[in-house]
């Protein structure tokens, strides 16, 4: 076999384009001679930073693959052998529960071909891929191989003269943009979320310490340890015990460090995506009746055995890790669907979704590990600890409600997106009502379940506790007749205009607004008034969190109400275009991609104008399209009164300079 020549280097075309989030993956082409009939075909794709793609030999049953269609295959030339690849990186998916075989930062694919007829001198190569980051790209691109010596280049494809026009009309033509650069983030900082996460990790170790997987291994454990001969050694090893305990559950949430631009996606996905919706929904009710006591959570229990195995033999620190380990598989029926909950409240919190889940897992840790440590070093504390019994089964009952609650925020979001129209305010209260009532009536004892021994003697806590649920009870029922007084649920019911009684509209707080650009901006222009782009979503809760607890401010409604034309533009809308709105939309690079629904076209537009991807995302247009202030998200009252008067002012300003300039 003769020496490969490389007949040709990439081509450099590709990477002089500017890399942007519009076209995350640049693809240059090369081919390599093997023979006079024989070469090999080089397709190279540079991904921008936090994107990746799919491999061609990724799980069917998870995300799309990519796939290779070769023109004329079979009639010009032969395919000899598949498709190689370059390195990829393999993760498992929670979601799809497969493994998942993906590209980052570079991908490389590789095919031999031999020639059939040996006039042939370019072969033209299909490729469809997803990309993928916060959100997923279908793309289709073509590609020419030319064998001879031509300069490789993409096959160009064009869009018909009514999906250009429709493109175009997506590109506004903005003045003072250069203030886009200077986005603020909004006086949220992640570092608030992160630890609020924290929080509520612990407050979950909390709760599942009370549970009766956890409780009775108290004593036994923290007794093992200061009882061995050397009083201090005991203590220590205590102390290691609890530190491995935080330690493993840390550990847990590494994997979505190591391909974090997978899971951060599918997580992301899970407010907007109807069928994650669905499913979370079932899995939060079947861990609410493992808790109601109708089955139980396990893991194999040959996982337990070989833990405890491991921990007599090795010994030392090694062995107390095992024991560590061994505890956290023995207790997973009553942490299992606890953490379940901090995942679920983990999609819902702002912020990198990795580096929430690792604070949430770490605080369910230290929660889980506290009274190993604080009972090693002040054992006399031992004798105040409460005796196992019935009230530990209380618990378990009580977050099996909890359970519930959250199961229907999932089916709420599933119906929000679709558009269904079944879990209006109105009704999801009314769930949420029943259920607390439930709680309530099962607290005082007029409720019992198949499992539970009758005669059981009320306590003072489990009665107290059932106050509190009928107090909540009261705090939702009033929101069946006032939808803006729920400020400490904002985000969790459906928003305040997703009602079944009839409103003048059906926008946030009755503000007047409109849900097409184009419609939005006449009426500014018609009444010369600033522009409020919204960038929102149906399932977004930092969304509904800023429209009931910003919005809703004394002095930003009238602003908002009187002051400026709101647009909003709901990025995960599903609905269908009509089919003469429909369009393919084609890039600088000459990729195209189909714009087939509202939220397909209207997160186009943000990406396009303003280079953004999230919400929620304001900005500040006067009717002429000029830039009034940096694009602003998510942020406190305080932030948002003074970016939105300054930009009204800016507004007046530039309106009065003009017309003194005019006359």
């Amino acid at each position: 076999m003769k020496l490969r020549l490389t007949l040709f280097l990439c081509f450099l075309s590709a990477f002089v384009q500017a890399q942007t989030e519009d076209e995350p993956v640049l693809w240059s082409q090369s081919v390599n001679t093997i023979s006079e009939t024989e070469y090999e075909l080089v397709l190279t794709g540079k991904i921008l930073e936090g994107w990746y793609i799919y491999s061609q030999y990724t799980a069917e049953e998870g995300s799309l693959s990519s796939v290779f269609t070769y023109l004329k295959a079979g009639e010009e030339y032969e395919l000899i052998g598949t498709t190689e690849e370059s390195e990829t990186e393999t993760a498992y998916s929670e979601i799809f529960e497969v493994d998942e075989i993906f590209f980052k930062k570079e991908a490389v694919f590789r095919q031999k071909i031999k020639l059939l007829d040996p006039s042939v001198d370019v072969v033209e190569v299909e490729l469809f891929y997803q990309v993928c980051k916060e959100v997923c790209i279908l793309m289709e691109d073509n590609f020419s191989f030319y064998l001879k010596g031509q300069a490789a280049a993409p096959i160009t494809k064009t869009v018909d003269e009514r999906s250009l026009a429709l493109s175009q009309a997506l590109k506004l033509d903005l003045k003072n943009v250069e203030l886009l650069d200077k986005t603020l983030a909004g006086g949220v900082k992640k570092s608030n979320s992160i630890w609020t996460v924290f929080g509520l990790g612990f407050l979950g170790g909390l709760i599942a310490l009370l549970t009766p997987c956890v409780f009775p291994m108290i004593p036994l454990t923290v007794s093992f340890f200061t009882k061995q001969s050397q009083k201090t050694k005991g203590t220590f090893n205590a102390l290691l015990y609890a530190f491995f305990i935080i330690l493993i559950y840390g550990l847990l949430s590494l994997p979505f460090h190591l391909f974090d631009s997978v899971d951060s996606q599918i997580l992301n996905t899970i407010a907007t995506n109807i069928w994650v919706n669905l499913t979370f929904f079932l899995v939060f009710v079947f861990f609410a009746f493992s808790f109601f006591g109708y089955y139980e959570l396990t893991l194999p229990s040959s996982w337990s055995t070989k833990m405890d195995n491991a921990s007599s033999q090795a010994g030392g620190a090694l062995g107390i890790f095992f024991m560590a380990v061994t505890l956290a598989i023995v207790s997973f029926s009553c942490t299992g669907p606890i953490l379940g909950g901090l995942l679920g409240s983990t999609t819902l919190a702002e912020g990198d979704v990795a580096n929430n889940l690792s604070m949430g897992m770490l605080g369910f840790g230290a929660a889980l590990a506290l009274p190993f440590g604080l009972f090693a070093l002040f054992p006399s504390w031992l004798n105040t600890l409460p005796k196992s019994g019935g009230w530990m089964n209380t618990v378990k009952v009580v977050l099996g409600f909890l359970e519930l609650a959250l199961a229907f925020k999932f089916l709420s979001n599933a119906d929000l997106v679709g558009n269904w129209g079944i879990l209006k305010r109105e009704i999801f209260l009314g769930i949420w009502i029943l259920l607390f009532i439930l709680t309530a009536l099962y607290l005082f004892g007029f409720l019992r379940f198949p499992h539970e021994p009758k005669g059981n003697r009320i306590s003072m806590g489990r009665k107290i506790v059932g106050v509190l649920a009928v107090l909540f009870v009261g705090y939702l029922s009033l929101g069946l007749t006032n939808q803006t007084s729920l400020k400490a649920l904002s985000g969790f019911p459906p928003p305040d205009f997703y009602t079944l009684t009839s409103q003048e509209n059906d926008c946030p707080l009755g503000i007047e607004c409109y849900k097409n650009f184009e419609e939005g901006l006449a009426v500014a222009r018609a009444n010369q008034k600033p522009i409020l782009l919204d960038f929102t979503g149906w399932a977004c809760v930092n969304c509904r969190k800023m429209e009931e607890n910003v919005w809703s401010e004394a002095d930003i409604y009238p602003m908002l109400n009187e002051d400026i034309v709101l647009i909003s533009l709901y990025i995960d809308d599903r609905k269908a275009l009509p089919d003469e709105e429909q369009f393919k939309f084609q890039y600088s690079s000459g990729k195209i991609k189909n714009i087939n629904t509202i939220g397909e076209k209207w997160g186009t537009f943000q990406t396009l104008n303003f280079g953004s991807i999230s919400q929620p995302y304001y900005v500040l247009l006067s009717p002429d399209l000029e830039v009034l202030q940096p694009a602003i998200q998510n942020t406190d009252a305080d932030t948002y009164r003074e970016w939105l008067s300054l930009g009204i002012k800016n507004f007046e300003e530039s309106n009065t300079l003009q017309a003194h300039s005019g006359s």
